[in-house]
């Protein structure tokens, strides 16, 4: 009692954790099935990785404390506090996770101390474009006509080679990786165009609208680049939201989103392959190539087409944009490049991976490919107020048996009933700082159910007293004093009540395995209270009342001790004690 009333007050978490239905909010039961033909998707793996799922987007909205966790095989419980929208709630829940391959279009670091750094390689790119740009432009210029396109050319080549630059390319595990400078590429193609159009004889009125359709043209290709120069993606919510954003958009939208460390924000191109393309993806030690963890993915049929046709074009590109992005409820949780076509529907990836990293990237391509599905098996909402008058109504029917109880004892024990209601508060404590400490230990919230458990508790301890009480009466009728009584009383008491409670500790086990909701907080509240009951019974009760035995009130029989032996009709008229033996000589006699 000292050491866990000692570690509550120490710790700082004086009461129960509440749960939904005490403190407001929503519960949502969800209950995953597969589609016909792989029922294997149903399993703990999975279901691990859906509740991590489901955790982020219940912080995508924004609320705290929330609780998410398996339950059973096939079962998720979801508690959100109040203030949360329910039906927003029971949207974002109940869908099954998003997976999706994307090609990068850009990206850049989303770390602050690296922006420095970052502006100087731009702004370095960017005048050595402009500068090789002018200068081949201004070689084949042979009039007015010809300058003027060579101009405008050049000023577009210098805004695309700024918007293009690109950043550090991350690979499959650990995200760093090299430079590439796209800018001599992207304007050799610019000066080529202005220089054949300066041969061409271009005249200034053609010049004028060929340039003002390249440069709408290129506001719509640069407004993902200002998207993602603007993307926030140094706070957890921020991140959240732009994944939120990017898991909502549309298959065939450009997208900008964060990855999910926050080091780096992407601007991805439409989605090329679904993640039900993927058959099966597995983490896998390299031990011939020394290369060590890499992860191996399978596609379907229809993956195989669409994946070999997406890593022929990206093997072409230039970084970054020969990456594609594995997608996760729109966060980037991969960025691997692509250096050749890759068919046959078979794919590795290859980084810095160590055993759980690359397990974890499997498990997420394997999640998102697999036919798992989740339906609502049970919601309830419950407010603030309605909780507080649960829970009042609760600790009121509480008291009320607790005194029914102590009032039993008082007229049918008297002084014994000291003993017995020493032993509940004793046993109160100690389920209290228990439920106080499982809350922050394994989000253990006590919810009404839980309550109801505790009650009947009181009415399971007590029965242990009875027993031991009434052995003690027996062997008084018996003949016997007191404190002979109290131990040869023990042995047979202790079998009675291991016996009693082991039948309910068993009965809250089964109910505890095979319910599905509130129910198990009743279940767990009985069991615990009855693994507390021997404790106190054993380490307590008997104790106290072999200390007690040798008072004189108790010892003497009196009248109010609850152990008088002629009221309990004793065979001696001498409290206790059995008549002398009659002697088997006539002489002695």
């Amino acid at each position: 009692m000292v050491a866990l009333t000692g570690g509550m007050f120490l710790s700082g978490h004086t009461t129960p954790r509440l749960g939904i239905d005490l403190a407001g909010g929503t519960s949502i039961t969800l209950e995953a099935t597969a589609d016909e033909g792989n029922e294997d998707a149903v399993n703990a793996t999975n279901m691990e990785t859906a509740v991590s799922i489901i955790e982020r987007r219940v912080n995508g909205l924004g609320v705290s404390e929330a609780e998410v966790q398996t339950q059973g095989e096939r079962n998720i419980i979801v508690n959100i506090p109040k203030g949360t929208d329910e039906q927003e709630a029971r949207e974002q829940v109940g869908t099954t996770a998003e997976l999706g391959f994307r090609p990068v279009l850009s990206y850049d670091t989303a770390i602050e101390t690296e922006e420095d750094s970052t502006d100087d390689a731009t702004d370095e790119a960017t005048d050595d474009a402009t500068d090789e740009a002018t200068d081949e432009a201004t070689d084949e210029a042979t009039d007015e006509a010809t300058d003027e396109a060579t101009d405008e050319a050049t000023d577009e080549a210098t805004d695309e080679a700024t918007d293009s630059q690109s950043m550090p390319a991350p690979d499959a595990a650990t995200g760093s990786g090299t430079t590439a400078n796209m800018a001599s590429f992207v304007n050799d193609e610019a000066t080529d165009g202005a220089t054949d159009e300066a041969t061409d004889g271009a005249t200034d009125e053609a010049t004028d609208e060929e340039s003002s359709g390249e440069e709408e043209s290129s506001d719509d290709a640069s407004d993902i680049y200002t998207q993602l120069e603007n993307l926030d993606c140094s706070t957890e919510q921020a991140r959240l939201d732009a994944s939120r954003a990017a898991a909502q958009a549309e298959d065939e939208a450009e997208v900008v989103t964060c990855d999910t460390d926050g080091f780096y924000k992407y601007a991805l191109g439409p989605v090329a392959v679904s993640g039900r393309d993927v058959s099966d993806a597995n983490a896998v030690f390299d031990s011939q190539t020394g290369g060590g963890w890499i992860v191996q993915m399978e596609f379907n049929d229809s993956g195989t087409g669409k994946f070999a046709d997406i890593t022929e074009y990206l093997a072409t590109q230039y970084e970054p944009m020969n990456q594609f992005a594995i997608v996760l409820d729109g966060e980037v949780v991969s960025a691997p490049s692509v250096s050749e076509r890759l068919g046959g529907g078979r794919a590795e990836i290859s980084g810095s991976f160590n055993q759980e990293s690359a397990e974890e990237l499997a498990n997420i391509l394997k999640y998102g490919a697999l036919p798992l599905n989740f339906e609502e098996a049970s919601v309830s909402t419950v407010s603030p107020t309605l909780g507080g008058e649960q829970l009042r109504a609760g600790l009121i029917a509480g008291a009320i048996g607790l005194a029914l109880v102590v009032l039993y004892l008082v007229m049918y024990y008297r002084g014994l009933s000291l003993i017995a209601f020493a032993s509940l508060v004793a046993s109160a404590i100690l389920t209290y700082a228990i439920m106080s400490l499982l809350g922050p230990a394994i989000g253990f919230a006590l919810n009404l159910p839980a309550v109801c458990g505790a009650i009947v508790a009181i009415g399971i301890t007590a029965d242990s007293f009875i027993v031991y009480f009434e052995r003690i009466r027996d062997e008084i009728r018996e003949g016997r004093t007191l404190r002979p009584a109290v131990e040869r009383a023990w042995p047979r008491a202790r079998r009675t009540i291991l016996v009693s409670d082991f039948v309910s500790f068993l009965a809250a086990a089964v109910l505890f395995m095979v319910t599905v909701g509130k129910v198990q907080g009743f279940a767990f509240t009985l069991g615990l209270t009855t693994l507390l009951d021997v404790v106190v019974v054993f380490l307590f009760t008997k104790p106290l009342m072999t200390l007690l035995a040798r008072r004189r009130f108790f010892a003497s029989g009196h009248p109010w001790s609850g152990l008088d032996p002629r009221r309990l009709g004793a065979r001696s008229l001498r409290a206790g004690r059995r008549p002398a033996p009659a002697p088997s000589d006539p002489k002695e006699a």
